[in-house]
């Protein structure tokens, strides 16, 4: 019988990530921390290191699923490489191998970050709703069980605002006390959000995304919620609707980009309602859009670009990333700079590239 176990993938040897200096070691230690206390919290984010994970999924005979997680790191520094080949140069970045042994399988919308943990929120066995939370520490890439939710979702959408987790559809009966329920990581509770419009959305939440403090959702048709108001609102913009659904999609300093094979990358103008095409890329981007799958990410107010490539030399998938910076030059302009771009990972093409997310550790 042919052996259904995957190949396992090399472990690339990795530098760590270089550490802010060292502060001046003749300062005492309460009058160091005493100036770290006085660090506004607009400028916490800055002070942290933000990781970019990706996750993969393969299927392994009759076991069902597996998940591989992988997170982006430094190569070792190979300048004293005494080979006098040239080559193309190098990023300095590779993914790397996690080792989370028994993941539980994951759907692209069901996870999301908060903090320095990466939340997997229902889903389903063999099509059967799942209450489960699972939560993978990103500091110490350790999974452990989180609180489960009140209701069974499968096919739900998970999004995040003010560090809560708000789950909307995909539940069997979804009347307006079940339809959504949020959860608070600080006091590890979820509550149901009452709504009254998720007639108009149906079960099954397909496209959402946090845009101005509100919770965007579409389904058989949109509506929004805002939870500092607890307000809800029917969503009419088609443009916005027909631009977006089946697009990988991340919204940056609240703005929703996408990209189609069509269009390229776009940015969505909600003052005058309009998809506009991302400008200063043209022949930056190699033509990837045919070749697989797209995620987009936002990485520190940057876009995080990968997409998936076919080797036919050894049947395998080849991982690419571009990090575009992204710049506003007036009210109806956005430019895009390729920072950096290059091959990060090689996967057996059995691998399904399943979504990308980042985390603050």
């Amino acid at each position: 019988m042919m052996s259904t176990e995957q190949p396992s993938l090399p472990v690339p040897v990795l530098l760590p990530l270089p550490q802010p200096s060292t502060p001046n070691e003749s300062l005492p230690d309460d009058l160091l921390l005493s100036c770290f206390a006085r660090v506004s919290r607009l400028y916490y984010p800055t002070l942290s290191l933000i990781c970019l994970y990706v996750c993969f999924q393969y299927y392994n005979g009759i076991h069902g699923p597996n998940t591989r997680w992988f997170t982006l790191c430094r190569k070792p520094d190979q300048s004293f490489s005494k080979k006098k080949k040239k080559k193309k140069k190098s990023s300095g970045y590779v993914f790397a191998t996690l080792q989370i042994p028994n993941y539980p399988p994951v759907r692209s919308s069901n996870l999301v970050a908060v903090g320095s943990n990466i939340y997997n929120v229902g889903g389903s066995i063999y099509n059967a709703p799942l209450s489960k939370v699972s939560v993978l520490d990103c500091r110490c890439h350790t999974c452990r069980e989180g609180p489960s939710m009140q209701v069974e979702r499968y096919w739900s959408a998970v999004n995040v605002l003010d560090e809560k987790i708000y789950v909307a559809g995909g539940c069997k009966e979804y009347n307006s006390s079940k339809w959504m329920e949020v959860f608070d990581p600080k006091t590890q509770s979820w509550e149901h959000v009452l709504s009254p419009l998720r007639e108009r959305c149906g079960s099954h939440v397909w496209r959402s995304a946090v845009l101005d403090e509100e919770i965007y959702m579409y389904g058989t048709w949109g509506v929004a919620y805002k939870p500092n108001a607890n307000r809800w609102k029917a969503l009419e913009e088609v443009c916005l609707e027909l631009g977006w659904l089946e697009n990988p999609d991340c919204v940056i300093d609240n703005i929703l980009y996408c990209y189609s094979e069509s269009h390229g990358i776009r940015w969505y103008d909600s003052r005058i309602r309009y998809w506009i095409r991302l400008k200063g890329l043209d022949g930056l981007l190699p033509m990837f859009a045919k070749s697989g799958y797209v995620k987009l990410e936002n990485y520190g107010g940057k876009m995080a670009f990968l997409w998936d490539k076919y080797l036919p030399s050894s049947g395998d998938k080849e991982i690419w990333c571009a990090v575009i910076a992204l710049q506003r030059r007036n009210f109806e302009e956005m430019w895009g700079k390729v920072e950096w771009l290059d091959a990060v990972l090689t996967v057996p093409f059995s691998y399904e590239f399943v979504s990308a997310l980042v985390a603050t550790v």
